[in-house]
């Protein structure tokens, strides 16, 4: 009955994609990390990373498309 309504809040809401992002790690807390990307540093929470992966000598994080604008 409202299968259309589950399928485009699932599938086309923009704030649900998450996307590797190259990062360089600043500095590191017991909670966060402190990444230059873009040449624009920001904090970001462990619990929000969900991979980390190293990919041709460049540390990747996987995160919400919308933490790093």
């Amino acid at each position: 009955m409202y299968y259309w309504l589950v399928y485009n809040f699932f599938f086309t809401d923009p704030r649900q994609k998450k996307i590797w992002v190259k990062v360089r790690f600043v500095h590191e807390t017991e909670k966060a990390v402190l990444v230059l990307f873009e040449g624009r540093k920001t904090w970001i929470a462990k619990s929000r990373i969900d991979k980390i992966r190293l990919r041709k000598g460049d540390f990747e994080v996987y995160v919400w498309k919308s933490m790093v604008g």
